[in-house]
């Protein structure tokens, strides 16, 4: 396999592993097994079985913010419904990837929780500026307010910060319907506080 695919493959193994016997009971043998690969080859894609658990989160962040670029691309839709649809999308997009899991991630990585910490303020700041893109385009076309857009956008990451499955399990954070509807509400208010009036 390609190096790119076995990176793939490994972190694929290890959101399984994750999920059934969490992180202090995946061993670094048995990703290997599951890949079909020999335990040092692991060792030429991540250092430790910590990287590869911080990687797979990396994986999924990464994936968000592709999603989160390509809508804020979307210029055939105003700035609003852009806004209201990433909000969704970050929500939704977390939700999805780990609702197999049986435990929160905070409790899933409670070994990492320092560099998981430090990760997520990464992840945060990079998707704050990714809605601050369209709230500034919103602000050029006067449909939102002119204020700090950074600001703004750190809020209404805080704001939606609560459906995230961090410290509860999807079970314990309710059905996706029931997250989507709470979403879209925070999304509404949110999005009224902005609006040029």
């Amino acid at each position: 396999m390609q190096t790119v695919e076995v990176r793939e493959a490994i972190l694929d193994a290890t959101d399984d592993f994750l999920a059934r016997f969490g992180y202090k009971k995946m061993t670094i043998d048995e990703l290997a097994n599951a890949v079909g690969i020999g335990k040092g080859s692991i060792y030429l894609h991540f250092d430790s079985k910590e990287e590869i658990a911080l990687s797979h989160v990396d994986r999924i962040v990464e994936r968000l913010k592709s999603e989160l670029k390509s809508l804020a691309a979307d210029e055939k839709k105003s700035s609003e419904e852009r806004l209201r649809q990433m909000i969704l999308k970050r929500v939704l997009h977390r939700f999805d990837s780990v609702q197999h899991y049986t435990q929160s991630l905070n409790d899933l990585l409670a070994a990492l929780r320092p560099k998981l910490l430090a990760r997520r303020e990464n992840y945060f700041a990079a998707e704050a500026g990714i809605f601050a893109e369209v709230i500034e385009s919103g602000q050029k076309t006067k449909d939102f307010i002119e204020t700090d857009a950074l600001e703004l956008a750190e809020t209404f990451l805080l704001a939606t910060n609560s459906l995230l499955p961090f410290s509860l399990t999807t079970v314990e954070l309710g059905g996706r319907q029931d997250i989507e509807n709470k979403t879209l509400r925070i999304a509404d208010l949110l999005l009224k506080g902005i609006k040029f009036n």
